[in-house]
């Protein structure tokens, strides 16, 4: 049987999907080899969600081909869809697969290679235009179940796919088609068989996960108004017998109103754990990103979370340099993530998408403005992580243990409490416990390094 080697690149939904072709590959009979490997066939799972990352899909392609030219290499996903004519060009790429095709991942390469090994030539890399659809005209959902993961306490869970939102800075939209939800049943017995395998925490996972359901009853491409059946999801999840933590992906800043903050306080298992995206602290800067919220708007969920939960985890991401950005929006920008007060951002900085409103948007921002903005806003980060993190010295705090690790010579077991904050407890040479999977209580008493807290069992 054929080798096969896998990379994936993007976010978490990707991560997702390629265990889950792996794991289509290896109940198949391929065997499974390193990326930096030789193999007969080579998978990458393509980003597209910025420029950079178009290039490092292609970097990894053209990486596989100079490993073994003889090899089958295969780009799958987003790039796919948004860069197929350069695809096609492309003589280091022999088998594109678009989204909504991956689980169909091994009856596509058994075709290829018959086709390549009964006529001795290569087949066209589409398949007669079979392997990739029109994504934006699609309205299934592409099942696809996870049995295990290579995380060992925690599952990420895809719950839906596709966006409705239509940034103008955005391109998943086009590379991931419209909002498409997983059927609640599929979900539960997708969790309840990786509680039955031993993982503690599900972490709910898609592309725009506040949309979940918007498609149910007929609604189709119906667009988010703020209304959602995420907390009907949650609530039933909650349900779960062996489960101990929810964990909520990036969350649309809309979906948190006092009815939906009251129904997830009352869930003793979710995570105060918030990813609320907010892109800008300047309402001007806002509009011209389509986003559809203020930020009065923004802060008032984020109140919302903090008068429910108690000292909740309220993460974010922050464009810079966005086209017009003049230096007043950026101070709206600064003073406004002061006043928050986050506990991690992730800042981009602004780089324009082909076939996106902001391609062509007036006044685009030196490169120098948006780099000197992005450093000052990464030194406002870690101080108010750093600032998040020293609230937890001297309190009672909950760990799942998921990993060991060796840090500055002494042997370490690291976890996260609920609200995602890395914890390490010294362990003496031979010492077992707290092994992978369990749950412990820490009183952190110092930082141990930038991002981790010490403390003792």
């Amino acid at each position: 049987m054929k080798n096969v080697a896998l990379h994936n690149l993007g976010c978490k939904v990707n991560s997702y999907e390629l265990e889950v072709m792996q794991q289509i590959l290896q109940e198949k009979g391929f065997h499974i080899v390193p990326f930096d490997e030789a193999a007969d066939i080579y998978i990458v799972n393509t980003c597209t969600v910025t420029n950079i990352a178009d290039r490092k899909s292609r970097q990894m392609l053209h990486r596989a081909k100079q490993k073994n030219p003889n090899a089958v290499v295969v780009a799958v996903g987003c790039y796919v869809q948004t860069a197929g004519e350069a695809l096609e060009k492309d003589d280091s790429v022999d088998l594109v697969i678009g989204n909504n095709r991956k689980k169909d991942l091994v009856p596509i390469l058994e075709e290829y290679l018959r086709a390549r090994e009964g006529e001795g030539v290569s087949p066209d890399k589409t398949l007669r235009h079979t392997t990739v659809i029109d994504i934006g005209r699609t309205h299934e959902y592409e099942e696809m179940t996870l049995r295990q993961t290579a995380e060992h306490t925690r599952a990420y869970i895809k719950i839906q796919d596709g966006c409705n939102q239509f940034c103008s800075y955005c391109v998943i939209p086009y590379a991931r088609g419209r909002v498409r939800s997983r059927k609640k049943e599929d979900i539960l017995s997708e969790i309840r068989g990786l509680v039955e395998a031993g993982y503690r925490e599900a972490v709910l996972t898609g592309i725009h996960i506040s949309s979940y359901g918007v498609d149910f009853d007929g609604g189709g491409t119906a667009g988010y108004e703020g209304q959602s059946r995420l907390v009907d999801l949650v609530e039933e999840i909650h349900g779960i017998q062996g489960l101990e933590r929810i964990r909520l992906g990036s969350l649309e800043p809309r979906v948190i109103g006092e009815e939906t903050v009251r129904r997830l306080a009352a869930l003793p298992k979710l995570c105060p754990h918030f990813h609320l995206s907010l892109q800008s602290g300047c309402d001007e800067t806002l509009r011209r990103m389509n986003r559809h919220y203020t930020t009065g708007e923004y802060y008032q969920s984020v109140e919302l979370l903090r008068s429910a939960f108690s000292h909740p985890a309220i993460t974010t991401d922050v464009i810079v340099g966005f086209p017009g950005e003049t230096e007043e929006e950026f101070a709206c920008t600064r003073a406004f993530l002061e006043k928050v007060r986050f506990y991690e951002m992730h800042v981009f900085k602004f780089s324009p998408r082909a076939g996106t409103r902001a391609e062509g948007m007036p006044d685009p921002v030196a490169d120098d403005v948006k780099n000197a903005r992005s450093s000052e806003l990464l030194c406002m980060v870690r101080r108010q992580s750093a600032e998040f993190r020293r609230y937890y010295i001297g309190k009672e705090v909950e760990v799942l243990f998921e990993e060991s690790r060796e840090i500055q010579g002494r042997r370490y077991r690291l976890g996260h409490t609920r609200d995602y904050v890395k914890v390490a407890v010294a362990c003496a040479e031979k010492e077992a416990s707290p092994k992978a999977g369990e749950i412990a209580v820490v009183r952190p008493e110092s930082a141990l390094e930038e991002g981790i807290l010490l403390g003792r069992l």
